[in-house]
């Protein structure tokens, strides 16, 4: 198959995808290498970039993607089009950024850092696919550990986990304000510094 021809294809492929195209989903459908499928989607993404085009195609969550220009995200929303689920309420972000700071994670930790009662939270972000069961945790009641899924790197824009941007660093309460120990444990630390959602979170 001629190169043209599978950059041909492979563009149906991204487009028509209702999940980021694995690459070896993708070899196989296009009948070529797993290594030579790689390069010609990342120069399918270089040639997208070098035209200035309305679309970009970006890696994700172990696979690729076609998305409108981040710089058009205006002209887009004045579609009017309302996303199929409403965005996530504050609790549901400060939860779901606890989960991929800290997975693998119980409720009880989760409730722990936030101070207050988190099933309902918890159980939106795994209706939303962001978060999953992963196992239980060894010891008392064997409770349930929580991580986040594909789905959760794809919302954000993430390739993998190590791309989470890092937290801020815990600010020392001064002289006199020892009464703020520990303020660097509180939840929104984790938001702040939590990746924004680009798939209607």
């Amino acid at each position: 198959m001629k190169p043209q021809e599978a950059l041909r294809m492979l563009e149906a492929l991204v487009f028509a995808a209702p999940e980021p195209l694995r690459i070896k989903e993708a070899a196989e459908i296009v009948g070529l290498d797993t290594a030579t499928t790689a390069n010609l989607l990342r120069r399918l993404c270089d040639e997208y970039a070098a035209r200035g085009a309305g679309l970009v195609l970006e890696e994700v969550a172990g696979g690729w993607r076609m998305v409108t220009a981040p710089d058009l995200a205006e002209a887009v929303a004045r579609l009017g089009r309302s996303p199929r689920q409403g965005p996530l309420s504050p609790a549901a972000l400060e939860t779901l950024a606890i989960v991929a700071y800290r997975q693998p994670v119980t409720r009880a930790e989760v409730e722990a850092i936030r101070g207050v009662h988190s099933e309902s939270a918890l159980r939106t972000l795994e209706e939303r696919g962001l978060i999953r069961e992963v196992g239980r945790r060894e010891g008392l009641g064997r409770p349930l550990e929580y991580g986040t899924t594909d789905a959760f790197l794809a919302a954000f824009g993430l390739r993998s986990l190590a791309e989470l941007p890092p937290l801020p660093e815990p600010v020392l309460p001064p002289e006199g304000d020892r009464g703020a120990a520990g303020r660097e444990n509180r939840p929104e630390t984790a938001e702040r510094g939590a990746p924004r959602c680009r798939g209607g979170c």
